[in-house]
């Protein structure tokens, strides 16, 4: 039986495993059309050669770079405020005394993230919509409606709203693991010791919790310009490619509906590297701090 329960667990791996081998790593050989004049009906063996000039293209393509500060600007958004909203929800679900309403508090909390985007992006249209509630009742008092969903200069601040409600209950699950193998006689020595809430918060909670902290934020950083592809793509149309344009829907648009694949797969392949590039500083100054990182 001890034998045989590391077999069963390892062999249960196989489908994660056999999805990131055919879907992630072995897509990846797909990225030499990024160097070719990639023509689906004359196949990638028969599509012509052009080496770098796909990169050149993007470098001085003017819609790509808005498309790229675009996505730089939602990113730097969701690290300010969408990051540390995981943790304090799960600060304040830890603090919760009583079980039965901790319980329920998480399943509520947790439940927009089984929610398609499809219907979290419809939802916000009926609330904040030209035709939404938020404009009846407006109108019915009288007074000015605005359209919220429409507006470029609000759609950057809208989609980390969106993010938070949907998936910060979601992403307090790593954090509560974490916090709840902090030990209590720690809270109590310092509570001796005089320290208040903020202190114990400081001098207890952080320095525990603080490996986790970093890893996520390297996991984070490597992730950093993909900000939400399905979420983006429902509501580009609503406010223009001038402010709702990223580069995953800037590839799409090139790619999939235009049918420049060489150059789409280019503009993907820029930001993957500078995801790695990312992933790779972020590991390095966590090491120069004192902390595991994601790897040696």
């Amino acid at each position: 039986m001890r034998v045989g329960k590391p077999k069963l667990l390892l062999f249960l791996l196989v489908p994660g495993l056999l999805y990131f081998a055919v879907f992630h790593y072995g897509a990846m050989f797909g990225s030499i059309i990024a160097f070719k004049d990639y023509v689906p009906f004359v196949g990638l063996a028969d599509s012509a050669w052009v080496g770098l000039d796909n990169f050149s293209k993007i470098f001085t393509d003017g819609e790509f770079w808005n498309a790229a500060l675009n996505t730089v600007e939602i990113s730097l958004l969701q690290l300010v405020f969408y990051f540390p909203a995981p943790l304090a929800l799960a600060l304040l679900l830890h603090s919760l005394t009583n079980d039965w309403l901790r319980k329920f508090t998480q399943s509520v909390v947790y439940l927009p993230h089984f929610i398609s985007w499809v219907i979290v992006v419809a939802m916000f249209q009926q609330v904040l919509g030209g035709a939404g509630m938020l404009n009846g009742i407006l109108g019915d008092a009288g007074l000015h409606t605005v359209d919220i969903l429409g507006n470029p200069d609000l759609f950057q601040p809208l989609m980390v709203i969106q993010i938070i409600w949907k998936d910060a209950g979601w992403g307090t699950i790593i954090f509560l693991a974490a916090l709840s193998q902090v030990p209590e006689e720690h809270y109590e020595a310092a509570a001796i010791d005089g320290g208040g809430p903020w202190r114990r918060f400081w001098h207890v909670t952080l320095p525990a919790i603080r490996p986790i902290i970093v890893l996520l934020l390297i996991m984070r950083l490597g992730d950093v310009l993909s900000v939400g592809f399905e979420q983006i793509l429902l509501q580009r149309d609503a406010v223009g490619p001038e402010a709702g344009e990223i580069i995953d829907t800037f590839v799409y648009y090139r790619g999939i509906v235009g049918g420049d694949y060489g150059y789409a797969a280019a503009a993907g392949l820029f930001k993957g590297v500078i995801g790695a590039c990312l992933v790779y500083a972020a590991n390095k100054i966590s090491h120069r701090l004192g902390e595991q990182g994601v790897y040696r």
